[in-house]
């Protein structure tokens, strides 16, 4: 948390020229002083590019129910539940419990009349005060976000939406929060697609962020493997063994037209979009050897991005679309390999361990990667020069299918550490490891989209 006070009175004091009298120099450090010690100069701002930092505590007491006939009082709880669990996920805050609140629903909303003590003597860094209104299908609610320590107001906010759709108000209000004290957008309205076993057969959904907001995806009743979603997140693809092997599909998420993109002889698996979306790589086995091609989004070859008697699978871009990682068996084991596709360059990236695959690349150039540690399954991350190497998970069952949110700054994967297989969530430095997603058999194989 950075306060803005940078100013430096001993520099202040250098920086003043001898020609100046000493009634001058007072007066300069004066002013300085005064800035400083002035509320109105206060910032709380959370750098998230810190390699570790201490969570914010936030109250967030009930929200006040506005309407003229009381209408909907559940929602007093409820938008406060989950604005908390947004902020709460985000990893940088930790929401203060209710129990221990001094003032509900009721107290006060303004600035004027908030008894900041209060709040202050519960730890509460920051205080969230929000109002809803409700008439007919419509929800308005007005949030506002107050630095507790100084006494001031941070943030106010009015937001239109559907009394149905209440979670994604919530969500909006959430982005806003970390949009105004990181000036990063959040994820609370970005969007999963996961394999469930929850039929007994591999079948593919989609998901909010958190684990809400479920939908089934494929009613193929066989084995659906791989979901990826488009840059844009109008499309999906995914493998599917409804016709016999496994050949690639694509959804069309708005009309729900599907359609086989690659039924060829053999393998038609692991597919990746290229960022322009317009291009698609994937792993063919048309003449024997698994080999990685690329295709258009008519299932034309257009060409052939490795070429070598081992297998090659797994592929991921970079952010600008010019390399290529995947993971090559032509060392003996499974490790991983970056292919530069101007030149046709490959080189191998990992050493460490001798098993390592399921490559991700993300938007902020960091690779994620599942290596055999332990007899365990373990997620690291790295530069994509294999520099930068840092262990994600240590210890707790197998930790497999990493997927890096849109913005790079986190990672949903798929973890037995309780048994099945469930989606957790953590940042990208491994810290904040939660389970979002906890439902009958397993879920795997996420992917991530805005």
């Amino acid at each position: 948390m950075k306060t803005g006070r940078s100013a430096n009175t001993a520099t202040a004091a250098r920086s003043v020229q001898g020609s100046y009298t000493s009634g001058v120099v007072i007066a300069v450090l004066g002013l300085i002083l005064l800035l400083i010690a002035s509320p109105a100069t206060a910032k709380i701002y959370i750098d998230i590019n810190a390699p570790s930092l201490p969570k914010l505590k936030i109250a967030i007491p009930d929200f006040k129910n506005l309407s003229d006939k009381g209408e909907h009082p559940e929602l007093s709880a409820r938008l406060s539940q989950v604005v908390a669990g947004d902020l709460d996920l985000s990893g940088y805050f930790l929401p203060l419990d209710k129990e221990s609140y001094l003032e509900g629903a009721e107290s006060p909303l303004t600035l004027e009349e908030i008894r900041f003590k209060n709040w202050s003597v519960l730890g509460a860094e920051l205080l969230l005060r929000g109002a809803y209104t409700c008439v007919g299908s419509r929800l308005e609610v007005e949030i506002r976000l107050f630095d507790v320590i100084w006494g001031r107001q941070i943030m106010g906010k009015r937001v239109l939406g559907e009394v149905a759709g209440y979670r994604r108000v919530m969500h909006r209000v959430g982005n806003e929060i970390i949009r105004k004290l990181t000036g990063h957008e959040g994820i609370f309205l970005t969007r999963l697609a996961f394999v469930g076993t929850m039929t007994g057969h591999k079948e593919i959904y989609t998901c909010d962020y958190d684990g809400r907001n479920l939908k089934r995806v494929t009613w193929d009743r066989s084995i659906a493997l791989l979901p990826r979603w488009s840059p844009d997140g109008k499309r999906l693809l995914y493998n599917s063994y409804r016709d016999g092997g496994p050949m690639l599909f694509m959804r069309d998420m708005v009309s729900g037209k599907v359609r086989r993109l690659s039924g060829r002889k053999g393998l038609n698996i692991g597919a990746a979009w290229l960022p322009d979306g317009k291009r698609l790589a994937l792993t063919l086995s048309r003449r024997g050897n698994p080999d990685i091609f690329l295709i258009d989004l008519n299932g034309k070859i257009l060409d052939r991005l490795t070429k070598h008697w081992a297998i090659d699978v797994s592929p991921t871009f970079s952010p600008d679309g010019k390399k290529m990682a995947f993971v090559s068996s032509r060392s003996g084991s499974p490790q991983i390999y970056v292919r530069n596709l101007s030149d046709g360059r490959e080189e191998r990236l990992t050493f460490e361990g001798g098993y390592n695959t399921s490559p991700a690349w993300s938007s902020r150039n960091r690779i994620a990667f599942v290596s055999m540690d332990g007899g365990r399954f373990e997620i690291y991350a790295m530069d994509p020069d294999g520099t930068g190497l840092r262990k994600l998970t240590d210890g707790t069952g197998n930790n497999e299918d990493p997927c890096w949110s849109p913005d790079g700054r986190y990672i949903v994967f798929s973890s037995n550490r309780e048994g099945s297989y469930h989606l957790y969530l953590m940042n990208a430095n491994g810290q904040n490891q939660r389970k979002i997603v906890s439902l009958k058999g397993d879920q795997t194989a996420p992917s991530w989209v805005r």
